[in-house]
């Protein structure tokens, strides 16, 4: 087994040989920069780990694992221009970068550059990588709604909340890592339970993105601190804070959240304080270790050893440790 940083290697220089530079540059110039902005590589470092875990050269993976991780800032792409976000990985994002068409159809062309790099298997593996694709591409969608649809609701409950993270967010992860089980032809047992450790990481990892988005630091974070409050989005942070407060407090709240203004300096510094008072902000850090932990759980029943048990560990691990 090689180590995380080993992947990240292998990944970037297969990356770097994928060549999308073509005409209409129009087309093809805000690709190869969204692919080129960085970022942790999290789900496809996951897919080529995932291979070799199961006995496969993870380098028999590398085009799954780019398909995931141009699928995922496919999603980027679109979802910047819902959220209306100036920033991505600390750069400016495509649509500001360039404008909302572009975007619009420079991420449509991405996602079929995905499916495209399935070309490169045989029918068997080509036919199982599509099914679980189509099937956490539409999770991934129906995630995003359920999204915008708590930007407008008042009643959104905390199942509902887990919900569209997992949809949104920790398919993908799961999908990610059964994808190299399927190139390695993993046992279909294999191949669930890793889906499965790879989506409780993804709550995880998930409400740890939520947690930095109120409380990290944008130099290390990537976004703009304080976005998810700028939004009104129903966070898993906002909801406990509901849950835990005071009967005023939670009418200050509800108010915070239900406003949209210019300087927005006042309303984060605000929501941050009642995170802190009402015990959100603990809780949540909380729940992410339950996920994990969820995850590592299991690892128990997968038929591996334990040193590549335990390598998944450390990476689930990594994402607890994430600056703040």
């Amino acid at each position: 087994m090689l180590s995380i940083e080993n992947y990240q290697e292998g990944f970037l220089k297969f990356l770097k040989e994928y060549d999308v530079v073509k005409e209409p540059k129009g087309l093809y110039d805000p690709i190869q920069y969204i692919l080129n902005l960085g970022g942790k590589r999290l789900r496809p470092v996951l897919t080529l780990m995932s291979a070799e875990i199961f006995g496969c050269d993870f380098k028999r993976a590398l085009n799954a694992a780019l398909s995931i991780e141009v699928f995922h800032n496919f999603s980027l792409v679109h979802d910047d221009i819902m959220d209306d976000a100036p920033l991505r990985r600390g750069e400016t994002t495509v649509h500001e970068k360039w404008d909302i068409n572009t975007g619009i159809l420079s991420g449509d062309a991405m996602l079929i550059m995905a499916y495209q790099l399935f070309e490169n298997y045989g029918a068997v593996t080509f036919q199982a990588l599509a099914q679980l694709f189509s099937k956490t591409a539409l999770e991934v969608c129906e995630g995003q709604q359920y999204d915008v649809d708590f930007e407008t609701r008042h009643d959104v409950t905390i199942p509902e909340y887990l919900k569209m993270i997992e949809y949104k967010t920790a398919v993908l992860v799961g999908a990610a890592m059964k994808m190299g089980a399927i190139v390695a032809m993993a046992l279909e047992d294999d191949q669930d339970g890793i889906y499965d450790f790879g989506k409780n990481l993804g709550i995880a990892f998930q409400l740890q993105d939520d947690y930095l988005d109120a409380f990290g630091d944008p130099k290390t974070f990537g976004k703009q601190v304080g976005g998810d409050i700028i939004e009104n989005k129903k966070t898993f942070l906002y909801l406990k804070a509901l849950e835990f407060a005071s009967k005023d407090d939670k009418k200050t709240l509800e108010t915070l959240f239900s406003q949209n203004l210019e300087d927005n300096t006042n309303k984060i510094e605000i929501a941050k304080k009642m995170f802190i008072s009402t015990g959100s902000a603990e809780i949540t850090k909380k729940e992410i270790e339950k996920y994990t932990n969820k995850a590592f759980s299991v690892l128990e029943t997968l038929n591996i050893s334990e040193d590549k048990k335990d390598l998944l560990k450390v990476f689930g691990n990594s994402l607890m440790s994430r600056a703040i």
